[in-house]
């Protein structure tokens, strides 16, 4: 029997089966990490030869930060005083100064006793859920698919509610309470902004239900930090209601990794039991000081930003356009796959970056391009993108 036939799993097989469903994804290098950027036009050549300019509202970086001189000049400085990597995990040799430094500025910035930094927002849930190994887990059900892996492995009994409804949440918690012997651990997991719609979370009726049932409450910041003064959960004042805060560095922040911040207690008991930290080398302390530069620039940024957001926002509406979402996330509907697809493509070719995004990343029927404006895209950037998808909705037929 060959390699092939006996230990390929059927690889390419299921490669043509996804690639005949529309799914397949290939990786574009981009030529930097900015709000206007080249990318390459054979993304599968050993040297990438990159075309035309293009402007892109495909990012997550919000605030602009990835490309700003003072966050690169704050990274280069850690590189050259502490080192490229952390060179162990945290708790072998690998705890440094960098770490020290970003962890209480995050709890700080969160209102917290304290910060616990991770290799990424993956690693950050998956470690959490785990290590924490609640009865029972209450999740949204358009939770990022690192909560949704992370309560898999955690051996939880895992209840998911809803989208963005308090009130499923309660009637499933009540349901769970006449069915169970009390004394069960509960906790309610679910993302602040949610990167899909743009919406968020009713965190004040979620905290309600849950103290109310004595579950604990664990809010996924990823696509909040930085964008609002301490994320969604501080911009709505619940610091003390809600347990567990988790982040990412490299959305808003332009930098690279995770973290959650909660009580001492909290933090000791993840650092000791969360293999996704036990077991991994530390975050970068170039990462980690890039992160902490762009957590005091971020309020400068703000500004900047939310004028995008609402020139966009505007924009699209007024050419017919249904936007959803009530944040910095800009979801266009569109509606079928395919009109979706087309809808991309025409925007790739008048210079805009913008995805497309399809079942099952949603539901069938709500296919959409998700726009994210940066805090240094121009007005003529704006202007460009909006004229942009004008033309390209009436030569689809959207329009």
């Amino acid at each position: 029997m060959s390699l092939q036939t006996g230990f390929g799993f059927g690889l390419a097989k299921r490669l043509r089966e996804r690639e005949a469903e529309g799914l397949r994804r290939n990786l574009s290098p981009i030529e930097s990490v900015a709000a206007t950027s080249r990318i390459a036009e054979d993304p599968k050549g050993e040297k990438p030869t990159f075309g035309d300019e293009q402007t892109i509202f495909a990012a997550n970086n919000y605030l602009g930060l990835a490309g700003d001189e003072r966050v690169a000049r704050a990274a280069a400085d850690a590189a050259r005083t502490v080192g490229a990597g952390a060179g162990a995990s945290r708790l072998v040799v690998g705890d440094t100064p960098a770490h020290r430094s970003l962890e209480r500025a995050l709890a700080e910035r969160k209102d917290t006793e304290r910060a616990l930094a991770f290799s990424s927002g993956y690693a950050a849930n998956v470690g959490t859920l785990t290590a924490l190994s609640p009865d029972v887990i209450f999740s949204d059900e358009l939770n990022h698919a690192s909560i949704i892996d992370g309560a898999r492995l955690s051996d939880a009994d895992v209840e998911v509610y809803d989208h963005c409804d308090a009130s499923a949440l309660a009637d499933a918690m009540a349901e769970r309470e006449r069915e169970v012997t009390p004394g069960e651990s509960w906790l309610v997991v679910t993302d602040s902004v949610f990167s899909m719609d743009g919406d968020v979370a009713p965190l004040a009726d979620i905290c309600d239900i849950a103290e109310q049932y004595g579950a604990w409450v664990m809010a996924d910041e990823a696509h909040a930090t930085g964008v609002y003064e301490g994320g969604m959960v501080g911009e709505l004042g619940l610091e003390d209601r809600v347990q567990v805060q988790l982040g990412t560095l490299s959305k808003a922040l332009g930098a690279q990794g995770g973290f959650i911040a909660g009580s001492e207690t909290l933090i000791e008991w993840i650092l000791n039991a969360a293999r996704s930290f036990v077991f991994s080398t530390g975050l970068a302390p170039p990462a980690a000081s890039a992160a902490e530069r762009a957590l005091e620039l971020a309020p400068e940024q703000r500004a900047d930003l939310w004028a995008n957001v609402e020139r966009l926002r505007d924009g699209l509406e007024s050419v017919g356009y249904e936007v959803y979402g009530e944040t910095h996330i800009l979801p266009v509907l569109v509606g079928e796959r395919e009109d979706a697809i087309a809808l991309d493509e025409r925007l790739r070719e008048a210079g805009i970056v913008a995805p497309a995004i399809r079942p099952p990343t949603v539901p069938e029927g709500t296919s959409r391009i998700r726009v994210a404006p940066q805090a240094t895209h121009t007005e003529q950037d704006i202007e460009h993108c909006l004229a942009a998808f004008e033309a390209a909705g009436e030569e689809v037929g959207l329009l």
